[in-house]
């Protein structure tokens, strides 16, 4: 970080801000809402559908927004985004002076519909800047800025409700509007502030779309991983309040049990973000977050296989194993679907990086729509422990399909080790004098002394002169380091099917 420019440094600023208010107007109508609705006659049901559509409408559009984010501009979209959902909360909190159930619904749904758009676009922008202005860094840069998001989520709940029990009923939802206007004022600032992002070599648009992202199969793995991975926090969203309610817990202690796993993912994410940019495959940092949301999964309950009664300190441990896992897999899915795309021929421009980040938005709505859903029909037909079941078995199936998808590409690349440059020269000067003498000077042949690093050298190089500066300096780390066994495949492959 002590490299960044200013230009770094100010988006970094801005971003953090940003999600830090984004994600506290998001997350702050938790404790006010639902009582709300139900003073002004509204059902369980209906208030219930007022959060879910949120994050339906959240997956539908944040692919088009992908799609279409080089067009617009990434900073149009961004500044657009936040400035909606920042008045979308001060009407979302002058709600409680509307009168009429039916009315009270209708407004809900619209005004939750807008502010979806506008999440979207602000989220959608926002990976694909990052992946722009910080090429070296996206998981460190991406898992840093999901800690400031992830401590909103925790703030806006956390105060919101201490607020409700202090405050005269005609201002319970004031503090919602004052955020609200703080994110209003947070979008301003970024339309003086935030950098232009858009770059003049990249208006020409390729035609990629989302589906041929998704045919790429270690895109559609890290894409499976953020459903599951979605999933699992909406099944402890919905289900876990019921579970704990055998401990008479106090509101205050009940509050803490959700942010346990909420504040490990804000604290170890920028870990784990350090360590798929420098350190681990990401593919790697994949697995072993299936297996902390299976280890994390089967102690809440615990697991039916555990013949233990449920206790209070085993389900808090359970609680930390899944913030680490939901961390890990989430940090590593965006720049390993990043990495993977480009790798097996997409652009390296601002029009892939908003594929993935719309790809990212939408696969992260869709496992949050998704899970409290199937959790309530769970919780209600086999009860919490055997319903936890369901989430293992789903990051078993993703753990074990990654671990085959690494061996197989290891399998596949033919070198390890990249030879000296003098012993290039040497193995290149004494295959050219063979195939000279044996009549093959001019023809399509390969030596048979080539290095067995050569096939990897070519299209490495072949590939650097289609992109950028950026992946000049990462295709280096990524097909010739210790991790190339993960990405070279599709490269390399390529390559030698041309050569056959």
């Amino acid at each position: 970080m002590k490299d960044f420019s200013k230009r770094q440094w100010l988006t970094l600023v801005v971003f953090s801000i940003a999600d830090f208010c984004n994600a506290i107007c998001v997350s702050l109508q938790a404790p006010f809402y639902p009582k709300e609705a139900e003073r002004k006659g509204a059902s369980a049901t209906e208030y219930g559908l007022v959060f879910g559509i949120f994050e339906l409408v959240v997956f539908i559009i944040s692919p088009i927004y992908g799609q279409y984010l080089n067009r617009i501009g990434p900073k149009l979209l961004f500044n657009g985004g936040i400035f909606t959902t920042g008045v979308c909360a001060i009407l979302f909190g002058l709600l409680d002076r509307v009168d009429g159930h039916y009315t009270f619904i209708v407004l809900s749904f619209l005004i939750r519909i807008v502010e979806a758009l506008g999440n979207a676009a602000f989220l959608t922008a926002s990976f694909a800047i990052i992946a722009k202005e910080f090429p070296e860094n996206v998981a460190t840069t991406f898992a840093s800025l999901e800690t400031f998001f992830g401590l909103g989520l925790i703030v806006g709940p956390t105060v919101g409700g201490a607020l409700y029990q202090v405050s005269p009923v005609q201002t319970k939802s004031d503090n919602r509007v004052v955020m609200g206007s703080a994110l209003f004022l947070a979008a301003i600032m970024t339309a003086f502030v935030l950098p232009d992002h858009g770059d003049a070599e990249e208006d020409a648009q390729q035609g990629s779309s989302l589906l041929q992202v998704l045919k790429i199969p270690g895109v559609l793995l890290a894409a499976s991983s953020i459903i599951v991975t979605s999933m699992s926090i909406g099944f402890l969203q919905a289900t876990l309040e019921p579970h704990l309610r055998q401990f008479e817990l106090s509101p205050m202690v009940l509050g803490l049990m959700f942010v346990i796993n909420g504040g490990t993912y804000a604290l170890t994410a920028p870990c784990w973000g350090w360590l798929c940019d420098r350190k681990l495959n990401p593919k790697v940092a994949t697995a072993v977050g299936c297996l902390l949301i299976i280890v994390g999964f089967s102690l809440v309950g615990p697991a039916p296989f555990i013949p233990t009664p449920t206790i209070l300190w085993v389900s808090i441990l359970g609680l930390v194993s899944h913030g680490l896992g939901i961390a890990a897999q989430l940090v590593a899915s965006f720049t390993d679907a990043l990495r993977t795309s480009i790798l097996c021929g997409f652009p390296n421009n601002l029009e892939t990086y908003g594929l993935i980040s719309g790809l990212w938005t939408s696969t992260f709505a869709l496992g949050a729509f998704v899970g409290p859903s199937i959790a309530g029909i769970l919780y209600d037909s086999v009860g919490f422990r055997n319903g936890t079941m369901f989430v293992v078995l789903l990051n078993v199936i993703v753990g074990v399909l990654v671990v085959i998808f690494i061996c197989c590409s290891r399998q596949r690349v033919p070198y390890k080790q990249v030879l000296p440059a003098e012993d290039l020269k040497v193995s290149m000067t004494t295959s050219g004098s063979h195939s000279s003498s044996n009549g093959h000077a001019g023809g399509s042949a390969i030596a048979i002394e080539r290095p067995p690093g050569m096939n990897g050298i070519i299209t490495c190089n072949s590939y650097k002169n289609r992109h950028g500066t950026w992946h000049r300096r990462e295709s280096g780390a990524v097909l010739i380091g210790p991790y190339s066994t993960s990405y070279g495949s599709c490269e390399s492959r390529g390559f030698l099917e041309s050569v056959t």
